[in-house]
């Protein structure tokens, strides 16, 4: 995702160290997350994580150790590159085991919104600052369709988790809202996710560049009821957590 902004925004080869701080902070912070996470349904892959806790903590060290590495290589654009790691760690820092951490539950009624925004910003607004390049209308244009596109899918996980997320006392807008509210909010996502992306077709961007970019977009909403009725592991991990680098794999077979 981090390369196809390159590709498709800045037409410029990629900065290594920062595609590596990308690649090493997801491996960190998708570890620590789930080193945290109780077991709280009976699904597979929540068995799967409980019993293999040493992994997930070996790969945070990992990942860890990858992010520190290259962020000092991107030490020019600390900065922005430590906001990044900053809203990460905030988004599974309710899970720590402190009371002050675990007060931050009260404030997470945002928290897809923020999760959205940190892949979002992690993969398009990174990129676009490191490069120098001054923004333009169509950097804002796309980072705002990705977002949307982050946000609907994340919607569908935060639908199926809903239950424990009550439990645990975290609000979000997917637990306040009822089904009506919850259907509105996802298929707005994707009808102004849809606008913005064609948006681009003004500012040089070709139909068969645009098109790529809307087709996840367009089996996520495919996907809305089915996905509400069906919590497969698969469908979730494999098929929606696929729909978002769905666009940069079209485009590297396609050689858009």
């Amino acid at each position: 995702m981090a390369y196809q902004t390159y590709h498709l925004l800045l037409s410029s080869r990629p900065s290594l160290p920062l595609l590596f701080f990308v690649f090493y902070s997801t491996v960190c912070s998708y570890n620590f997350h789930w080193y945290l996470t109780a077991q709280s349904a009976a699904s597979r892959r929540v068995v799967w994580t409980q019993h293999h806790k040493p992994l997930h903590l070996f790969l945070y060290l990992i990942g860890l150790s990858g992010s520190v590495f290259y962020f000092f290589l991107l030490k020019e654009h600390w900065l922005a590159v430590f906001f990044g790691a900053l809203v990460t760690f905030l988004y599974s820092a309710p899970k720590i085991p402190q009371t002050f951490f675990r007060g931050l539950k009260r404030f997470a009624f945002g928290k897809t919104i923020f999760l959205a925004f940190v892949w979002m910003y992690a993969t398009t607004i990174l990129p676009i600052v490191v490069s120098g390049l001054p923004w333009k209308t169509q950097f804002t244009l796309f980072a705002i369709s990705r977002f949307l596109l982050v946000y609907a899918i994340c919607i569908l996980f935060d639908y199926r988790d809903r239950a424990d997320d009550k439990k645990e006392g975290i609000r979000s807008m997917i637990t306040y809202f009822n089904e009506k509210g919850i259907g509105i909010l996802f298929f707005v996502s994707l009808v102004v996710f849809a606008a913005v992306t064609i948006a681009l077709y003004w500012y040089s961007y070709s139909v068969n560049t645009i098109i790529p970019l809307l087709i996840p977009g367009l089996l996520t909403a495919a996907l809305y009821r089915y996905a509400k009725k069906n919590f497969s592991d698969y469908l979730y991990y494999f098929v929606l957590d696929g729909l978002m680098m769905l666009s940069s794999l079209l485009m590297l077979v396609a050689r858009i």
